[in-house]
């Protein structure tokens, strides 16, 4: 009889064991998607020193398939992190610098009467192109942003008639000086809300300094960025789109991520809350994260993690609390700290 139960316990423990490696096969690999971005990483590093948080922010925002608000004083290298980022994937480039007399059709593209044809032609802008880098959006007029707003949530733009697809992969990151308000447009809620991510970046610390200035002493290249290579082809950035949005997201993840921003609209010290397209943005944000530490699944950590840029663009701090210096980044720690953490 003894016998028989202990061949009944092993039997059940490969059957078990059996299950197990099942499940475990079925789970997402994680392993190259982990690699490449690791490499994407190591060549920005060799040019930017510190600036991590920004590095993965941009990353995870490559991942999720956003746009990204990076907002800084001048000489953090917002805008050279940007051109890094580009370079190491295999992608069609285009910077566009925004001034005061820009207009749409200098980012959109515009129809040109051809003589050959004796019809009118649409030139494309720099706008098509994989990833574009807008440097100081501010400082363009209310019309030439809102010539982004098509192209940035749908992907398309409409030009006389025609519908125009951009291709994939398709990025926009762009630049903002928070102190120098003169001769800026400041953009409305309704374009801040196409940016998955704000990111703010602030000045490195003594160390970090450091290097910077001995770097800059022991370089000598004329081009900083002439020694990044290209790690990852197109295709395999989308297939690690793809492979992000099968990452898993437990039940009691997503109300996390919901009493988030509901607590957001009941905040007595913002103005304005989320909207729903903050919670989507929060759930495709978390799982890049998730990817990013090689996980397939989301942990509350990843959440938090992505909170505050999902949202710190996205809600409004009443006007008395803001003359009391508190910022939008406190308001959502304390948030945070108040919701109970899902186990």
């Amino acid at each position: 009889m003894e016998n028989l139960e202990n061949q009944n316990v092993e039997n059940q423990s490969s059957i078990n064991l059996n299950k197990n490696e099942e499940q475990f096969q079925s789970r997402i690999d994680m392993i190259e998607l982990r690699a490449s971005l690791d490499k994407v990483k190591s060549e920005i590093a060799k040019v930017i020193v510190g600036q991590e948080s920004m590095v993965e922010h941009l990353i995870a925002a490559l991942l999720s398939n956003g746009h990204v608000l990076i907002e800084g004083v001048p000489g953090v290298a917002k805008t050279i992190t940007a051109k890094l980022l580009a370079k190491t994937i295999d992608a069609g480039f285009s910077r566009i610098q925004f001034t005061p007399d820009l207009m749409p059709s200098d980012i959109l593209g515009t129809s040109v009467f051809s003589v050959k044809n004796s019809e009118f032609e649409f030139k494309k802008g720099p706008i098509f192109s994989s990833f574009i880098l807008i440097d100081e959006i501010n400082r363009s007029p209310a019309k030439t942003q809102a010539a982004l707003f098509e192209v940035m949530e749908e992907r398309q733009i409409t030009m006389d008639g025609i519908r125009y697809i951009m291709d994939e992969p398709f990025l926009v990151v762009a630049t903002q000086n928070p102190i120098e308000h003169e001769g800026t447009y400041r953009l409305p809620e309704a374009q801040l809300d196409r940016f998955l991510f704000k990111i703010n970046v602030g000045y490195p610390n003594l160390e970090q300094e450091i290097a910077i200035i001995r770097n800059q002493h022991e370089s000598k290249k004329e081009d900083k960025t002439e020694g990044v290579n290209r790690v990852i082809t197109a295709e395999q950035l989308k297939s690690y789109q793809h492979l992000v949005k099968e990452i898993i997201v437990e039940s009691q993840l997503m109300e996390y991520i919901a009493k988030i921003i509901v607590n957001t609209r009941e905040n007595q010290f913002l103005y304005l809350g989320a909207s729903p397209r903050a919670s989507l943005a929060l759930l495709t944000a978390s799982k890049s994260f998730a990817a990013l530490r090689g996980r397939d699944f989301v942990t509350p950590e990843d959440i938090k993690e992505a909170s505050y840029a999902v949202l710190r663009h996205r809600v409004i701090v009443s006007p008395e609390r803001e003359m009391e210096g508190l910022t939008a980044d406190e308001i959502i720690r304390q948030i945070l700290e108040g919701i109970e953490i899902p186990r």
